[in-house]
């Protein structure tokens, strides 16, 4: 194991979630309808903190073989896809986008799972749950969105 390299896809795991402290979730999705499954807001610092974990041990696998470019390119695009969606839905307010940007992160998570499969199968096992968790993100995105058709984004001209 490279602890270096492990680190440096952690920071860049780290990156990601500092968007959240940038857009945090406020009065506004507070006030929002929301399906009963929704799990509580200390939940998500939680699971984001397991699956960094498991996306910096992925990425550094990839990186210390002379094959996982493609895994790699994936990593890149999943972590910008991830870093993306909170300004668009909690900065930005536009569930619709938002839901298209996970929907998109959810086709890099996968695609990732098919790669790291045919590189390692142990690194497709374990990003098991990073699709379950963006498949239950989507799902979740999607639900709140149409449960709040009315609800506007915010003017940006103020």
């Amino acid at each position: 194991m490279s602890f270096g390299f492990f680190f440096i896809f952690f920071a860049a795991c780290c990156a990601t979630a500092a968007t959240g402290s940038l857009f945090p979730t406020g009065k506004w999705y507070a006030g929002l309808r929301k399906p009963f499954w929704t799990p509580p807001n200390w939940l998500f610092p939680i699971a984001w903190t397991g699956l960094y974990i498991i996306l910096s041990y992925v990425g550094m696998r990839a990186a210390l073989r002379i094959d996982g470019q493609a895994v790699l390119a994936l990593w890149a695009l999943q972590a910008s896809l991830s870093t993306l969606w909170t300004p668009v839905f909690f900065g930005l307010k536009k569930m619709g986008t938002a839901f298209i940007v996970m929907s998109s992160l959810w086709l890099s998570v996968f695609a990732m799972v098919i790669f790291c499969w045919k590189l390692e199968a142990i690194l497709g096992i374990i990003l098991l749950p990073y699709l379950v968790w963006v498949s239950f993100a989507a799902a979740l995105n999607f639900t709140v969105w149409r449960l709040n058709p009315h609800e506007t984004p915010r003017d940006l001209s103020s």
